[in-house]
C-alpha cells in the first residue's frame, strides 16, 4: 500500500531511526518501522494480518473509520484510509479489499486518554 503521513514532522519521527528512538524509545522505534514495512508490503488493507503481532483492527466511537496496528504495549500505530473517495461496501462499511492508500495519524496509547 501507499503510505502518507498526517504531517512532515510525523513522517520524520516514523522514518528516521534517531527521531523514532528519541520520541518513542528504541524498542518502539524498531516496531514502528516494522509495522510500516508490513503495511507497505500489503497490496490492500485486507492483506494485513488481524492476528498478533500485527493485529490490524478497526477503531470505534470517535475513532470510527480509523484503524490501528500494535506496536508495543500500550502503543498503537493509528491510520485511516486515504483513498479518495474511501471505497465502501453495499452495507456502508469500508471495503478493505480496495484500500490501497493509508494516512498515518500517529503513534499513541488511545486507551489511556
Amino acid at each position: 500500500m501507499e503510505i502518507v503521513f498526517r504531517s512532515p514532522k510525523l513522517q520524520r519521527a516514523c522514518s528516521i531511526e534517531r527521531e523514532s528512538k528519541r520520541q518513542w524509545g528504541a524498542q518502539n522505534a524498531k516496531k514502528i518501522r516494522r509495522r510500516l514495512a508490513d503495511l507497505q508490503a500489503a497490496v490492500t488493507l485486507a492483506e494485513v494480518s488481524t492476528l498478533p503481532p500485527v493485529r490490524c483492527h478497526p477503531l470505534q466511537g470517535d475513532r470510527a473509520g480509523q484503524f490501528a496496528v500494535d506496536v508495543q504495549q500500550p502503543y498503537r500505530l493509528i491510520f485511516e484510509p486515504a483513498n479518495d473517495p474511501v471505497p465502501r461496501m453495499e452495507d456502508g462499511g469500508i471495503d478493505l479489499t480496495k484500500i490501497t492508500r493509508i494516512r498515518i495519524l500517529g503513534v499513541e496509547d488511545y486507551h489511556g486518554r
